[in-house]
């Protein structure tokens, strides 16, 4: 019997964020590291670079291995539809690390086949519902800072004392806008926008 060539996956959201934790676990399950394929970036969707690339390699004679579900992907749907393309059109097996009842080594008939897929689907919802949570309580959180009176952006711009008197120079033509702003400290842009609004007033 053929030896099955094995394939990892990793992935980080940011380019800041560390994959020392999804290397060492992929390496330990057997993955050389010269084929592991890495993205940094969001796992909103599958659009990833090395993700397709990885997915060229795949077909019946390989082991695809990922530390944890959420690393190939967090969006449900598309999750679900990738999981099919890899053991259904492409016929490799997935090892999930963290999560030995996704192994689709296991057991090769139909009930093997539907623990894993059902699994998946439980484990992809959570997931998803879990980065939905996560939205709602970051905009939640904005909401409430904001009725605390915690304000967001940079600072608004003082005006100067001057800057009536500055303003009435130039609108009387005794000063350029140039000499109007350096005189309250503003930026061309700021002074005139400023000049504006307080016509408003």
């Amino acid at each position: 019997m053929e030896q099955k060539k094995i394939i990892g996956y990793m992935r980080v959201s940011t380019k800041e964020q560390k994959e020392d934790r999804q290397k060492t676990a992929l390496l330990e399950a057997g993955v050389q590291e010269k084929h592991i394929y890495i993205d940094k970036q969001s796992g909103k969707d599958f659009e990833r670079p090395q993700y397709k690339k990885m997915l060229r390699k795949l077909d019946k004679n390989t082991v695809l291995f990922v530390k944890s579900i959420d690393r190939l992907g967090r969006n449900y749907v598309d999750l679900n539809e990738q999981w099919r393309i890899i053991t259904k059109e492409k016929g490799a097996d997935i090892v999930v690390i963290d999560m030995p009842l996704l192994d689709t080594r296991r057991e090769k008939n139909l009930l093997g086949t539907f623990i894993s897929d059902l699994v998946l689907t439980l484990f992809s919802y959570v997931a998803e519902n879990e980065r939905i949570n996560i939205k709602q309580r970051q905009a939640e959180g904005i909401i409430e800072a904001k009725n605390r009176g915690v304000r967001f952006g940079r600072p608004p711009i003082t005006i100067p004392e001057n800057f009536y008197e500055v303003s009435r120079q130039w609108k009387n033509k005794e000063i350029t806008l140039k000499q109007a702003a350096q005189i309250c400290g503003m930026a061309k842009s700021t002074f005139f926008d400023k000049v504006k609004a307080y016509r408003k007033l």
